[in-house]
């Protein structure tokens, strides 16, 4: 599995943030990056869903499909068995 890609973004610790951050680190034999990943990962999980960002895309586009919430197995299975109706 390859490992996901990171993208650097540069912060300001304060100066304490910073040396118990590298103590840390250091006695873990880890780097303060992976240890603020770590934390990163922490507050991403404890987000409640109300916050999460990711939610914004609900609502956003209609099928049209008024009971597509609780017939979406019937609509993939049909679009499926379209689609393969369409091979050569």
């Amino acid at each position: 599995m390859a490992k996901p890609k990171k993208k650097p973004i540069q912060i300001y610790l304060r100066e304490d943030q910073a040396e118990r951050l590298h103590k840390i680190a250091e006695r873990r034999g880890e780097s303060v990056a992976a240890l603020v990943r770590q934390g990163v990962d922490l507050l991403l999980e404890q987000l409640p869903a109300e916050e999460d960002p990711l939610l914004d895309i609900v609502g956003l586009y209609d099928s049209g499909l008024g009971d597509l919430a609780e017939k979406h197995d019937e609509y993939l299975l049909r679009l499926i068995q379209e689609e393969g109706s369409r091979e050569p």
